[in-house]
């Protein structure tokens, strides 16, 4: 896979539940990680003293963050909605030259700041509220 430009990777929100993603708008900064917790069935009988773990088992989850700067009245209006709401909403990663990421996350914090002669900025962070999907590109 070749180098990627950042800027290409995406988060999308479905502004009215319809399956229409918007970009969020003013992203400069965005981050996927996924997780799996894993599950010790370590004994006194395994082999040689190692761990092991139950294959399949365990907590899957995804987190989202991203930071950026105002653009889109629509966006950050939706985004704040989703928050104040408590909404979970479906949303959409794309990843450059590797797939998306799709489906419902909750938006679990939201930062605003803004300095005397700067820009006002904000900072998000979403957890996956339930099974997620990938499609290749």
């Amino acid at each position: 896979m070749a180098v990627q430009s950042g800027k290409d990777m995406l988060v999308k929100l479905d502004m009215i539940g319809d399956g229409t993603f918007q970009t969020i708008a003013g992203l400069r900064a965005t981050r996927i990680s996924f997780n799996a917790e894993t599950v010790d069935v370590t004994s006194l009988e395994s082999q040689g003293g190692w761990r092991e773990l139950l294959a399949g088992a365990g907590v899957k989850s995804a987190s989202i963050s991203g930071s950026g700067v105002f653009r889109d009245a629509a966006t950050d209006a939706r985004a704040r909605q989703v928050f104040f709401d408590g909404e979970v909403p479906d949303f959409q990663v794309i990843i450059p030259s590797f797939g998306i990421v799709e489906g419902a996350f909750q938006l679990t914090a939201i930062e605003y700041a803004g300095s005397y002669n700067g820009e006002a900025t904000y900072e998000m962070t979403l957890a996956s509220a339930g099974a997620l999907t990938f499609t290749a590109l």
